[in-house]
């Protein structure tokens, strides 16, 4: 009896488990920012409806889902490329996108589930290197904006294609090769040495202008003395002397090492010079 009673228990175990094993294969979530597609073999296969967020019913073994993230996700494409005058650029792209959700059925068949990683690299590097072969190197840096935009424009008009948004499109990486950096900073090196010869003529100029001014002024001023003299004879002479033998004697009589000795007369009773001695202090 007791071991028909354990058989009992047994059996009511496992009748248990097998349907609590039913029932969580018979339902699926779909968590926010998610989308389901569903795959039914007696129905043709992938299903167009889409299906939200939520807990869903669905039958085990026939139908299948499969979950996408439809939330904006950002990406980088990197691509290398030539320009129009044939220099080498190195560009890097920045790219918010999401698969569209009413074709996300589209996707699933023509695509899988890796879709993005199909689409984006390859309308990437097609986009530009269309765009970019048609602007030269320094055209790349002096219209970024414009470059910037155009290839924004493209790569959403592409992506429609493919059934993919693009939210933002943006330039983030942009370098040269070496060849055209050591062209430009050659360049830069030019420009200022040019600019440095402009600024060198310019001084020249300038001293030659003052030499000429300085000229002109002592010519004016010789004139002027000349026409004096002519006036008054040697008066003006006489009288520069004068003031030039006044500045001497001031500064005589203010330096410590001179001796001034007054003539005092001799016994012939001749007048005599009065003398200012220099004493060496050493």
């Amino acid at each position: 009896m007791a071991q028909q009673a354990l058989r009992g228990i047994g059996r009511l175990a496992g009748v248990g488990a097998a349907g609590v094993f039913t029932v969580s294969q018979c339902i699926y979530n779909v968590d926010g920012g998610e989308r389901a597609v569903m795959f039914d073999q007696l129905r043709g296969g992938v299903l167009d409806k889409v299906v939200g967020e939520g807990t869903h019913f669905l039958i085990p073994v026939i139908q299948r889902p499969t979950i996408f993230d439809v939330r904006t996700k950002p990406r980088e494409v990197p691509s290398v490329t030539g320009t129009k005058d044939l220099q080498m650029v190195n560009i890097k792209l920045r790219v918010l996108w999401r698969p569209i959700v009413e074709e996300l059925p589209r996707i699933y068949r023509e695509l899988g589930t890796d879709f993005d990683e199909r689409v984006l690299p390859s309308i990437g590097n097609e986009v530009l290197k269309s765009i970019v072969a048609q602007y030269n190197a320094e055209e790349l840096l002096s219209k970024r904006a414009e470059v910037s935009q155009r290839i924004k424009t493209e790569m959403m008009k592409r992506a429609r294609t493919f059934h993919l948004e693009f939210d933002d499109v943006a330039i983030t990486h942009l370098t040269f090769g070496r060849e055209f950096m050591n062209a430009i900073e050659a360049k830069q090196v030019a420009s200022q040495e040019a600019e440095r010869q402009q600024w060198v003529v310019v001084r020249a100029e300038q001293e030659r202008q003052a030499v000429v001014t300085r000229a002109e002024g002592e010519a004016e001023a010789a004139s002027i003395i000349t026409k004096a003299m002519e006036k008054t004879g040697n008066a003006i002479i006489e009288v520069r002397r004068i003031d030039a033998a006044k500045e001497i004697a001031g500064k005589l009589a203010n330096s410590r090492n001179v001796v001034y000795l007054p003539n005092t007369g001799g016994g012939d009773g001749g007048s005599g010079a009065n003398l200012l001695l220099g004493l060496d202090p050493k």
